[in-house]
């Protein structure tokens, strides 16, 4: 689930869009994601994210284009467009006439594209296009920082999350900073889980959760309180042959 400062932020871009592009009536937002897929993560309307949908299934339109081919498109008759045979008609059949999407980039990657549906035909002028590409360069900025927030707010309560999960470690078997933190990563190997799940567990509980797994020799310097489990594996003693 995202972020809501991130998913604020798009929402708002979707709906500055309308405003600010005369021939637009109804906006939405493609998202890049990982395997080569998109996802709309903003829309105006049920019609825009319809049609935005529509695109991901038939995977043809000109969103998927400016997505992951070139730059802007702009349509002013969806319904006898020959770029897009399949997608174009049933665009229209559903309302919308004209579309105009532009792609969302930062100096560094490709974020994703805007897309401006209009009601009637012709519905984007010059201008509207020219205001459009700068509306979308300016919104790239904006969704590009909220990305950022999210991504160094995330990191920073993983942090905290783990250091209480440590102290909490720390004080319950009497083990030192650097062992609470071997104990972790331990335990998540055996449980298949994140350390960082692993240790909301652990400032929720008080203490490491049960987890049956084959017992280990405990290395010397873990106390045998700490569960075998999540003990390191002792190296192997290097001075036989």
């Amino acid at each position: 689930m995202r972020e809501q400062e991130e998913s604020t932020t798009f929402e708002r871009v979707a709906r500055r869009a309308v405003e600010v592009v005369p021939g637009c009536d109804h906006a939405g937002i493609t998202m890049r994601e990982r395997r080569h897929r998109t996802a709309t993560v903003a829309s105006t309307s049920a019609l825009a994210e319809a049609c935005d949908q529509l695109q991901y299934e038939l995977d043809e339109g000109p969103c998927i284009e400016a997505v992951w081919d070139d730059d802007s498109y702009l349509s002013s008759d969806l319904a006898h467009d020959p770029r897009w045979p399949r997608w174009g008609p049933e665009a229209a059949a559903r309302g919308i006439e004209s579309v105009l999407a532009i792609r969302l980039t930062t100096p560094e990657e490709t974020i994703g594209a805007l897309n401006l549906y209009a009601e009637r035909t012709q519905a984007f002028s010059t201008d509207d296009v020219d205001l459009a590409l700068i509306f979308a360069s300016h919104a790239a900025d904006a969704m590009n920082a909220a990305r950022l927030f999210t991504g160094l707010r995330t990191a920073v309560r993983n942090r905290h999350a783990i250091g209480v999960a440590q102290g909490i470690l720390m004080q319950r078997y009497d083990i030192s900073v650097e062992q609470a933190f071997e104990v972790l990563r331990r335990y998540s190997s055996h449980a298949n889980i994140k350390v960082r799940e692993l240790a909301e567990l652990i400032v929720e509980e008080g203490r490491l959760p049960d987890l049956t797994s084959p017992e280990n020799t405990a290395p010397e310097n873990i106390p045998s309180s700490v569960p075998a489990a999540a003990r390191p594996t002792p190296l192997p003693d290097q001075s036989r042959p």
